[in-house]
């Protein structure tokens, strides 16, 4: 069995966000638990600088970007995360350049994790049709119209797509989506 500190070694993993209203620990936590697993997570934004994180509808902290959507593509990395709250998802899905970076990631058939309003994306990226997933409850009759079956579970995972519900699963979605990214066959540098 593999340590828990390396199953991402040289993994890198996108962190896709808007320039504001990113639900905070919806950021931090798989962060985190990609970095404990040896991955290098990188912020990837709209737009560069920093973008600023909320605890529901208070501003929290704010976070460097590593690189803005334009200048990287799913070949740049192994994997990606989308973190929820509501104004984050809701801006990404009006970005066309965010849109296709998260669509060409499943054309790659690498992984892809959404908790809360993040599937908000995956509707508008066009991604759902066949997919079984969760998510924050509004978006339900969204992701059904989209062709998803939209489930109530603490975390769901198929065919390489982790969802959760909201804070409260993510400890579930944290250990599902390393697992995930674990198992998907690592990208190859560029030389």
């Amino acid at each position: 069995m593999s340590n828990s500190s390396n199953k991402l070694e040289s993994r890198r993993i996108a962190f896709l966000v808007a320039p504001e209203g990113i639900e905070q620990v919806e950021l931090t936590e798989p962060w985190k638990a990609v970095e404990q697993a040896g991955g290098k997570p990188e912020l990837v934004s709209t737009s560069d600088g920093e973008v600023q994180a909320f605890n529901h509808l208070d501003k929290a902290d704010t976070f460097p970007v590593d690189h803005t959507v334009e200048e990287v593509g799913s070949d740049d990395y192994d994997a990606l995360v989308l973190p929820g709250g509501v104004a984050n998802p809701d801006a990404l899905r009006m970005d066309s350049a965010a849109v296709s970076f998260i669509h060409d990631f499943f054309l790659s058939g690498k992984p892809v994790a959404a908790i809360c309003h993040a599937p908000w994306t995956l509707v508008e990226a066009g991604v759902l049709a066949g997919r079984r997933l969760t998510s924050w409850p509004s978006l339900t009759t969204d992701i059904r119209n989209a062709g998803g079956e939209w489930v109530d579970e603490e975390v769901v995972v198929d065919q390489g797509l982790i969802t959760s519900r909201n804070p409260d699963d993510l400890p579930a979605f944290c250990e599902a989506l390393v697992e995930e990214f674990a198992k998907a066959r690592p990208r190859t540098p560029a030389v």
